[in-house]
């Protein structure tokens, strides 16, 4: 074997390269070309603009740090959310400041929080599993969170039983996977949309479609989506099946299980707590987080309990600690959904409102972004239509990719594109004759993909 990584003490070696070439300055999504977010309102199935930017505005770096600046809203459309939360996303202020020397926690283990953990490469926050609510072992009810009383003795995170805001709060998910927290909007998992898993568990793409960050490809390494507040990347669900990069591709998979258990009387090592409901139709297993865990694995595609491990990534072919989004066989999100429940690293991540240390700006035009690939997937469906053609991209859209509609005779019929940080457009076949036509995907000057497609 030549390649010899996967130990803590090379990282170092990682981060010995210049600025300019560091995938954590140069993997975000930024906006150059003025994008405006979108959102859903309940009952309306058109998007309504906003005046908000999308993506990320900027990116500035010094030795030791990079600042993303981003209004924390998505390229995708956001909304509706459909559990009565009363906010919409809203525009963010200030910095994300992550580390650019991230190192591993050799001491006692940091617990993943409420609120920001981290950030994916379009400026939208990353949250982990929880959301806010807990069970009160005094009243044996509810506590926390909007409707609830609070919890005793402070933040739902100090109780026995701890909801998943995966399983509770699924209808208050968009199309996107996400919600707002007081304008916030936030993923706490792989931000793919539901329509796009194998087996759909929401029907709110059905009435309000949208896309998400990425979607998932199971033939290729899954890209770069985000960075935590340890500083270490967060990658989709597929990757090499070795660490060393070799194996081929392969779904990473979690290494936490659900109990077998049907009362919550103890946790999963062994400690006696205060009982939490029994397992039933109301609070089913996965409810909450304490149902869960975590089973070491020798196999090499299972991450370690912090949902990462070391491997060979296509941005870090030296080697990295990585996060996986990890979702099961049937690409639904899997527990712990993304990070958690306690960082690999050292948390020194912050949101900062100003900037106090001279930085310099990262110019893409000038830089090697590692966002500038143009071999990727593409999908039309359905086909043939008489209605509408989606163009559907997989993996990560980097740049902007120009959609084009030909007749069979090469006459441009209808002219697109699909924005950074999405995943598919849209065609009218309504006004077509019926025949056969031509849909051309070009990124730059490279054309990536040519699809035939019926119009009824």
């Amino acid at each position: 074997m030549k390649k010899q990584i996967l130990i803590p003490s090379l990282l170092l070696l990682v981060f010995q390269i210049s600025a300019q070439t560091n995938p954590a300055i140069t993997s975000w999504l930024l906006n150059t070309t003025g994008l405006k977010g979108r959102h859903y309102v309940q009952g309306n199935p058109t998007p309504i603009q906003d005046n908000t930017p999308a993506n990320v505005q900027t990116v500035q770096y010094s030795d030791n740090w990079v600042y993303v600046k981003s209004a924390g809203i998505p390229a995708y459309i956001t909304g509706p959310f459909l559990d009565g939360n009363p906010s919409i996303a809203q525009a963010q202020s200030g910095y994300f400041k992550l580390p650019l020397n991230p190192v591993q926690n050799t001491g006692t283990q940091t617990p993943t929080t409420g609120g920001n953990i981290g950030i994916f490469i379009n400026g939208v926050a990353l949250f982990d599993y929880r959301d806010g609510v807990a069970w009160n072992t005094n009243t044996n009810s509810l506590c926390g969170g909007p409707g609830n009383p609070p919890c005793p003795g402070g933040p739902a995170a100090t109780q026995s039983w701890n909801r998943d805001a995966i399983v509770a709060e699924r209808v208050g998910f968009d199309c996107a996977k996400g919600h707002p927290a007081m304008g916030n909007y936030h993923h706490h998992q792989n931000p793919s949309a539901f329509n796009l898993d194998l087996e759909v568990i929401s029907s709110i793409c059905d009435l309000y479609l949208a896309d998400g960050l990425y979607a998932i490809d199971s033939t290729v390494h899954s890209p770069l989506i985000g960075y935590t507040y340890d500083g270490f990347p967060i990658y989709g669900a597929y990757g090499y099946k070795n660490a060393d990069g070799t194996g081929g591709i392969v779904r990473i998979k979690s290494g936490y299980r659900l109990r077998d258990i049907t009362a919550r009387t103890h946790h999963a090592n062994g400690n006696d707590v205060p009982d939490g409901p029994l397992v039933s139709s109301t609070y089913p297993l996965g409810y909450f987080r304490e149902d869960y865990e975590f089973i070491t694995h020798t196999e090499a595609d299972y991450p370690d309990e912090h949902n990462g491990r070391f491997c060979v990534t296509p941005e870090y072919p030296q080697g990295i600690y990585a996060y996986f989004a990890t979702v099961d066989a049937d690409w639904n999100s899997a527990y712990p959904y993304v990070v958690g429940p306690t960082f690999y690293g050292v948390r020194t991540a912050t949101k900062v409102q100003t900037i106090t240390e001279p930085v310099t700006t990262y110019n893409p035009s000038t830089g090697t972004s590692t966002l500038e690939k143009v071999s990727m997937e593409v999908g039309v469906f359905p086909n043939p239509s008489g209605e509408f053609f989606a163009v559907q991209v997989y993996g990560m859209l980097g740049n902007e990719a120009r959609v084009q509609l030909f007749s069979e005779n090469g006459l441009l019929m209808q002219e697109t594109s699909i924005q950074p940080g999405s995943t598919i457009c849209y065609l009218d076949a309504r006004t077509l004759y019926a025949g056969v036509y031509m849909v051309k995907v070009s990124v730059g000057r490279d054309v990536v993909a040519v699809r035939k497609v019926v119009v009824e």
